[in-house]
C-alpha cells in the first residue's frame, strides 16, 4: 500500500503543477514563471507540512522525482501551450480540487504515519492541500481560493476528518483513502458547481451624505455611482 500512497503523492504532483502552468500562461510569464509556479504549487504544501513535522530532510530533497515531474509536467506544457489557452476557466478550478484532494489524502496520511495526533494529522492534510495552491495565486498576484469565501479548506479538512475517522476505527487503508479523497473531491466540484460559499462578515463603508443625496445607499455600488453623480454636478455649478 505504500506504493500505492505514493502514486497518488506523485498523481497531486502533476495536477497542481499544471493548475500552476496554467494560472502561469493566463499571467502572461515566461517559461521560468511557469516552472516557478508550478513546483511551488507542486511541492509548497508538502514543504511546509514536512517542516512543521520535523521531517529533515524534506521529502523532495530524498526523492529527487517529485522535481523530475515537475519539470517533466512543465515540458509537456510547453508543447501543448496553444492547447492550454484554449481551456476553459472552469478547468483551473477543477484540476485545483482534484490536486486538492489528493494532497489532503497525503497530508493526513503522512502526520498519522510519524505518529501525531488526529487533530494534528487534519490540519497537516488541509496545509499539505491548500498551502501550495495559496502561494502560486499570491505569486500571481490573486487572492488566494483558501481567502476567499468558496468552500475550499472546509472540503480539506472535512476530508482529513473523514481519514483520521476511519484510521481510528482501523478500516483497510484503500477504504480510508477512497472515503477521503470522495469527500474532500465532492465537497469542491459541488461547491464549483452550485457556486456554494461560506457566509462573510464584511463592513460596508457608506459615505456620509449631503444635501443632494437623500436616498438611502444599500450597496457599494450605488455609493460610487452617487458619489460620481455628485462630482459631475459639482463641476456645473
Amino acid at each position: 500500500m505504500s506504493g500505492v500512497v505514493y502514486w497518488l503523492d506523485m498523481a497531486g504532483v502533476i495536477v497542481f503543477a499544471l493548475s500552476g502552468v496554467i494560472l502561469a500562461c493566463r499571467s502572461r510569464m515566461d517559461p521560468i514563471g511557469m516552472l516557478v509556479l508550478a513546483a511551488v504549487t507542486g511541492i509548497g504544501g508538502g514543504t511546509l507540512r514536512d517542516l512543521v513535522l520535523g521531517v529533515r530532510p524534506v521529502f523532495w530533497v530524498t526523492d529527487p522525482t517529485y522535481l523530475w515531474v515537475i519539470l517533466a509536467t512543465v515540458s509537456v506544457s510547453l508543447m501543448g501551450f496553444h492547447y492550454i489557452h484554449r481551456l476553459s476557466r472552469g478547468f483551473l478550478p477543477i484540476a485545483d480540487a482534484f490536486g486538492l484532494a489528493l494532497f489532503t489524502v497525503i497530508g493526513t496520511h503522512k502526520a498519522l504515519l510519524l505518529g501525531s495526533s488526529g487533530t494534528v494529522a487534519v490540519l497537516m492534510g488541509m496545509m499539505t492541500g491548500v498551502a501550495g495552491g495559496m502561494i502560486r495565486d499570491v505569486l500571481a498576484q490573486r487572492v488566494p481560493m483558501v481567502l476567499r469565501e468558496e468552500v475550499y479548506a472546509t472540503a480539506a479538512m472535512a476530508g482529513g476528518i473523514v481519514y483520521v475517522a476511519l484510521h481510528a476505527l482501523e478500516a483497510p487503508l484503500t477504504i480510508a483513502i477512497a472515503a477521503s479523497l470522495g469527500v474532500t473531491l465532492g465537497l469542491r466540484l459541488a461547491a464549483i458547481h452550485w457556486h456554494l460559499a461560506l457566509p462573510v462578515f464584511a463592513w460596508v463603508t457608506v459615505p456620509p451624505k449631503t444635501q443632494d443625496e437623500a436616498a438611502p445607499l444599500s450597496t457599494p455600488q450605488k455609493a460610487k455611482e452617487r458619489v460620481r453623480i455628485i462630482r459631475r454636478e459639482r463641476k456645473k455649478r
